[in-house]
């Protein structure tokens, strides 16, 4: 089985550059975490394998790093410094990869009434995002005395077909997270960027399935993280705002001296000491969870390689695009890390990752497909993980072959381009695929309470292919902890909660024009899955009523009079979940769904929601200690 990371079509998320959202530091955590290593260890002896790989960044000179940083702050090369000069309309145009937009803009810049020091702006993002290359005359007046540091890192190099001009050998861009951090990522150059396929070893820079990953991880401290398939490292620099310690693999060298490079060039951004980088990170090279095999970790994330490619006998690692393809026939590659990831949590410990999953033909409609969950299901039925799994889109084959081999180029050679076509249809066809889904896996290992049966462990399947909030994390891990809170109660337990509905829900109602009651009533969420929910008549004067004032069981007993409902004993309790089922019991029901999709909300949930926490390490901690 083979490992990297991985690109994924656009999903309507994120910015080209990556503003993300995330939180702060974990404070005295980190502090306590660098007191607890003994001896000095320099930036030199950090994972020293992928200092200088070649046709990579090099890190072996901290000094010279730290002087390539100093020349791009000194340019002014911030997310917000190049959105203002590129514009909407040209950054809008580098997220789907179009180059002329902002080439068009930065001529304008340079021919222009604008200063110097915006002039060198624009040659430098224009040089590092849009591949149009320096003069000498112009390098110098950009790098300076840098320009030797750009170029023993591997940064830049003189162009092959004119010595006299500079080109950029990396993707080079500014990062920006919500919190104020401010970071330089490098990675390969994209397809826009450079003529030809892909090379097979391609590492990954900031795109949409990093920043869609980005926005769904959950942000809670937690002391250990693991980054599954870390490419060019960015899922570890947004770890490492909320934990203790980050390991990052990847089954390519190429891909951990990337990660390598941009770790040391932003260590102070990252709150990384350059001459103890491993208190904060470490960096293992190896397939799926072998580098990790026997350690524990409070959560995990991966955009592992999901792309559905199909197999050729006798082909090698070599060539495969080690970004995208793990190796594996199908969604195999998915699968295999659904019931994987459980075995590196620690109870309660969680995952997200982003993934492909195939849909098969309905055997009696070969033109339908069958359930979109029947194989993710299939995935989690031996209880191994508590899952949660939001499907996104669904591509038909030929869209699905034409969108990856897009991605790496492939289309560029004619007769290449129609024989992976084909190959991708029969791969297909021999599986009787009607579709491919692509969406949000969020995992969590079960508890002690949970695997005993004590609480109902979390399974839902969705399908939001609507526009979402983003960053929706928030939305993700507050929705798990009514649901676990929710999990724990009976309907005695349910009855003495007082609700309240969410800030963000709205109601709407619909009926013919001059008819007495609305035939239709709605929920409308304005926010996190921006869910809308159909009313009976019963529901909608619950939710009416739920101020947070009154008790579920007072609205309950206060519609079952305005109702007229029989009175609630044994054999109405016997009837439960039959089509006799007493309309409390079909009330209660309905509550506890409107809950799990966070139309209503406890009404004390906020005031405890910080000191509840969701570090999974506690918890374990907490279960060994009783």
């Amino acid at each position: 089985m083979r490992w990297g990371g991985c690109s994924c079509a656009d999903d309507g998320f994120g910015q080209w550059v990556g503003r993300v959202w995330s939180v702060g530091g974990s404070g005295g955590r980190l502090y306590r975490v660098r007191r607890m290593v003994c001896m000095t260890i320099s930036a030199a002896t950090f994972a020293p394998e992928y200092a200088a790989v070649a046709d990579a960044p090099r890190s072996d000179d901290y000094a010279r790093l730290t002087r390539i940083r100093e020349r791009l702050l000194a340019l002014n090369y911030s997310y917000d410094a190049v959105q203002g000069l590129l514009g909407v309309e040209a950054a809008e145009a580098m997220a789907r990869d179009q180059v002329v937009p902002g080439l068009w803009r930065v001529e304008h810049v340079l021919r222009g009434d604008y200063s110097a020091e915006e002039k060198n702006l624009a040659r430098l993002l224009a040089f590092f995002l849009l591949a149009r290359p320096l003069t000498e005359a112009e390098a110098a007046e950009v790098f300076c005395d840098t320009l030797v540091d750009f170029e023993d890192a591997a940064l830049i190099e003189r162009d092959a077909a004119d010595s006299s001009r500079w080109t950029a050998s990396v993707d080079l861009r500014p990062h920006a997270a919500d919190d104020g951090t401010e970071i330089f990522v490098a990675a390969d150059l994209g397809a826009h960027q450079r003529p030809g396929v892909l090379r097979k070893d391609h590492v990954l820079g900031i795109g949409h399935a990093s920043l869609t990953l980005a926005q769904i991880t959950e942000r809670t401290p937690v002391k250990r993280a693991l980054d599954v398939g870390t490419g060019c490292g960015i899922q570890t620099f947004h770890l490492l705002a909320h934990a203790e310690h980050v390991t990052a693999t990847d089954i390519s060298e190429r891909a951990l001296a990337f990660t390598r490079f941009n770790l040391l060039l932003n260590a102070q951004a990252l709150n990384i000491d350059p001459q103890n980088p491993q208190a904060r990170v470490s960096l293992r090279e190896g397939s799926l969870l072998e580098p990790v095999a026997g350690e524990l970790f409070d959560l995990v994330v991966s955009n592992p390689p999901f792309v559905i490619t199909p197999r050729v006998a006798g082909e090698s690692a070599d060539e495969q695009f080690t970004y995208r393809d793990g190796g594996l026939p199908g969604d195999e590659i998915v699968s295999t890390m659904v019931r994987q990831l459980p075995s590196v949590l620690v109870p309660g410990g969680r995952a997200q990752m982003l993934g492909n999953w195939e849909i098969i033909r309905d055997s009696k409609d070969p033109e339908a497909p069958r359930p979109w969950d029947e194989r993710p299901r299939a995935w989690v039925a031996d209880g191994g993980a508590e899952a949660w799994f939001i499907q996104r889109e669904a591509l038909s084959p030929a869209s699905y072959a034409e969108t990856w081999l897009k991605d790496a180029s492939e289309n560029r050679d004619r007769s290449h381009y129609e024989q992976t076509y084909v190959a991708y249809l029969n791969d297909f066809a021999s599986r009787n695929v009607h579709s491919i889904g692509f969406g949000m896996i969020w995992l969590r290992r079960p508890t002690e309470a949970t695997a005993a049966g004590v609480t109902e462990p979390l399974q839902r399947f969705e399908e939001i292919t609507y526009p979402i909030q983003q960053p929706i994390a928030r939305a993700l891990t507050e929705s798990v902890r009514r649901y676990d809170r929710l999990a724990a109660m009976d309907d005695e337990a349910l009855l003495a909660v007082h609700l309240e509905v969410a800030e963000d829900v709205t109601e709407e109602r619909h009926g013919r024009p001059g008819a007495e009651h609305p035939s239709v009533i709605l929920l409308r969420a304005g926010s996190g899955l921006c869910r809308t929910q159909l009313l009976s008549t019963e529901t909608a004067g619950f939710a009416s009523a739920s101020d947070g004032e009154l008790a579920v069981g007072q609205i309950v007993a206060a519609l079952a009079m305005l109702l007229s409902w029989p009175e609630y004993g044994e054999a109405a309790a016997a009837a439960r979940g039959t089509q006799e089922q007493h309309p409390r019991d079909t009330l209660l029901h309905a509550v506890r769904e409107l809950v799990l999709k966070s139309f209503l909300h406890f009404s004390d949930e906020h005031a405890g929601a910080e000191s509840a926490g969701e570090n999974a390490a506690e918890v374990h901690a907490a279960e060994e200690q009783g």
